[in-house]
């Protein structure tokens, strides 16, 4: 089956970004580098990435089977992978709301966790894709989505001290690279996380 067939009643919008990865073979989708990689979120131009045509597929149909057995994919995240409980004052409107150690995000080590991203995008093979998940709100500019500069500072120094501190290499601080999407850019909205990338991961550094 090709991947094109899998547009056929997809489970959220695609972009014209998915329909045209969705049209190709594996074989013709080139992977991402470090350094197109780095470009990339340098000119925040996040609309680019995007998985492999067949994971992009199964993408598709995981999220369908998903939406189907936990109702969406915020609720697999809270009982499977986050194993957090949202409060009762949560809503559709709010999305899940956390009890939260600290106010101050990344201060306590409970109120987020590393994971490694079960759909990475189109990367190569020396490039782990991390995802932090968080308890906290991040704040963001209302008008575009982005990151405030406050938060975006706030990010830049809790990556530093939680992978780049941990790299034992001279070039430590050019291995690792993150970013936030905007908000309409998001897979999975409701739980606050950023992207963590890191260019010939150790063994060391494990997360699940």
């Amino acid at each position: 089956m090709s991947p094109g067939n899998f547009v056929v009643d997809p489970p959220f919008e695609l972009t014209e970004r998915d329909r045209q990865v969705l049209a190709l073979k594996d074989e013709d989708f080139n992977l991402l580098t470090w350094t197109e990689l780095r470009e990339i979120i340098r000119s925040n131009d996040l609309s680019i990435l995007s998985r492999k045509p067949s994971d992009s597929a199964r993408y598709i149909e995981w999220t369908k089977d998903i939406n189907a057995a936990y109702g969406n994919i915020t609720n697999y995240l809270c009982k499977e992978r986050l194993r957090w409980t949202p409060l009762a004052s949560s809503t559709l409107s709010t999305g899940p709301i956390f009890a939260y150690k600290s106010a101050v995000p990344f201060a306590d080590p409970d109120d987020f966790l590393i994971l490694r991203n079960d759909w990475p995008y189109g990367l190569e093979a020396d490039i782990t894709h991390l995802v932090v998940w968080l308890k906290n709100r991040i704040a963001t500019d209302s008008a575009t989505g982005d990151l405030t500069p406050q938060s975006r500072c706030m990010l830049e120094e809790f990556v530093q001290k939680t992978f780049v501190s941990r790299l034992d290499s001279e070039i430590a601080a050019s291995s690792v690279m993150w970013f936030k999407n905007w908000t309409a850019l998001q897979s999975i909205r409701g739980i606050d996380h950023i992207h963590v990338l890191i260019w010939n991961m150790p063994d060391s550094m494990m997360f699940k």
